[in-house]
C-alpha cells in the first residue's frame, strides 16, 4: 500500500451559506425543506449570515414574525443545535451587495447573496432570485 504524499489533507466537509427563511424552516418546519436542501443540510457544515439573525429580530420586534420562545433563547438554541457558524459581516459583503446585478430590492437577500459570493459559498435557499444575482443556489 502507498502512502499518502506528504500535502495530502483530509478532505473537509462542504460549507453552505443558508438563508433567513431556510433557518426558520430548519427550527420550526423542516418538512418545507425540499429533498435536495435537506441533504445538503444534513451533509454540509451550515453557515448562518449576521444578516439573517438581524432580519429576524426586526421581523420578530415588529410583530411580523412571531416566535415561540424569547427571541434571544430561540436563536441562542437553533443555533446551537443545528452547530451553525455565524458569519459576520465584512465591509467588502457590504460593497459587493450594492455591486450585484438585478433589481432584487431586498437588502437582507442582497447582502446575503453578497456573502455567498464574496466567501464562496453556495447558499440553500427556496429563493430563485438569488441565482440571478450570482449565487450558487441549493435547492
Amino acid at each position: 500500500m502507498k502512502p499518502f504524499p506528504r500535502n495530502w489533507k483530509m478532505p473537509s466537509t462542504a460549507k453552505a451559506l443558508i438563508d433567513t427563511q431556510i433557518f426558520l424552516w430548519m427550527a420550526t418546519t423542516p418538512e418545507r425543506l425540499s429533498p435536495s436542501a435537506r441533504a445538503a443540510c444534513e451533509s454540509s457544515d451550515l453557515v448562518l449570515s449576521v444578516a439573517s439573525v438581524w432580519e429576524i429580530a426586526i421581523k420578530h420586534h415588529i410583530g411580523k414574525l412571531p416566535l415561540p420562545t424569547d427571541i434571544r433563547i430561540f436563536l441562542d438554541r437553533q443555533i446551537r443545535f443545528a452547530n451553525l457558524t455565524l458569519l459576520p459581516i465584512h465591509y467588502l459583503h457590504t460593497l459587493r451587495a450594492a455591486a450585484l446585478p438585478g433589481d432584487h430590492k431586498d437588502p437582507f437577500d442582497r447582502l446575503i447573496a453578497a456573502q455567498a459570493v464574496e466567501e464562496s459559498l453556495p447558499c440553500i435557499t427556496a429563493d430563485p432570485q438569488l441565482a440571478t444575482l450570482g449565487v450558487t443556489r441549493i435547492w
